[in-house]
């Protein structure tokens, strides 16, 4: 037997492969294409107080070795969510990990207090690094703003507290380090890195909103160093994301200190993707006799 229980806060995840926000949406169809109970947990597409319409399109754009997108956290509001999204994905039967995005303090309160209630909802992730809102400094770009903002959202919740961070910043570290002291539970990291894209018989950026968030394999090895940079200066959980493609990409990011893996753009290219790196892990511990996930987690030898 191969323990591979996770925790978050005062939660246990059965594994520590999860999906990233915004990557399947609420594909109903999704738990017929692969049994997605056996994955440690589910992160539906972050949520605002109110319905947002998102950027102009184009809004993703390939690129190598990834892909650029500039959504803008199109979604419904929290209300809609709460009637109509969350009664599905509680019949997806695995945890559920909401992440909230909010234009102010107050916002962010409100949300969290909307799902506290909720007894489907296993953590809060309080999306700090969305890169692709016009014109705005992201909170987690400020230590102070993400420390603060963190402590008075832990007060209204009794719920895990996940803080979503930048790895458009001069040491994500220092954020990392001012979210825990703010008392979250874990820090997720990274999100997707500012850049654009031109098109030359046009002369014209691709993306509607001109910049875009980058992600997939070619920001892997920059996300794996900030999680090892991480690990170094905080005790909280992480949960890494950032070009995991494969069950060799999710070890990596495993061995080097995170305590859970989502697959964001894999999810693009094969649906199996989360499935099959779960394997990939299960099968690399029995091969290297590790039977529990904690021999793995942060076993870098320096």
């Amino acid at each position: 037997m191969i323990n591979l229980t996770v925790n978050i806060g005062n939660v246990q995840f059965k594994n520590p492969v999860t999906i990233a926000s915004g990557t399947l949406g609420y594909i109903k169809k999704y738990a017929k294409l692969s049994d997605i109970k056996k994955l440690g947990a589910f992160v539906p597409k972050t949520i605002t107080l109110k319905e947002r319409s998102g950027n102009p399109s184009p809004r993703i754009v390939e690129t190598a070795s990834g892909m650029m997108n500039a959504i803008g956290i199109e979604n419904e509001g929290l209300d809609y969510f709460l009637k109509n999204k969350l009664p599905s994905l509680e019949r997806l039967g695995v945890p559920l990990i909401v992440s909230v995005s909010g234009s102010n303090l107050d916002e962010f309160i409100i949300l969290a207090k909307a799902l506290d209630v909720q007894p489907s909802i296993s953590a809060i992730e309080l999306n700090l690094s969305c890169p692709n809102l016009a014109n705005k400094k992201l909170i987690a770009q400020d230590a102070e703003a993400t420390a603060s903002l963190v402590r008075q959202v832990k007060n209204v919740t009794r719920k895990p507290i996940v803080a979503k961070l930048s790895p458009n910043v001069t040491d994500i570290s220092e954020i990392a380090l001012a979210a825990q002291d703010g008392g979250a539970d874990a820090v997720s990291l990274v999100n997707t890195f500012m850049a654009m894209a031109v098109d030359v018989k046009r002369r014209k950026p691709i993306l509607g909103n001109i910049t875009g968030g980058l992600s997939g394999p070619a920001i892997k090895p920059i996300a794996l160093k900030m999680v090892y940079d991480v690990k170094c200066r905080v005790k909280v959980p992480i949960i890494a994301m950032g070009g995991i493609m494969t069950a060799e990409d999710a070890l990596e990011f495993l061995i080097t200190g995170a305590t859970m893996v989502a697959v964001g753009t894999a999810n693009f290219i094969n649906p199996q993707a989360p499935l099959e790196i779960l394997d990939g892990i299960k099968k690399y511990m029995k091969e290297n006799k590790n039977f529990d996930i904690h021999q793995l987690i942060g076993s870098l030898k320096i």
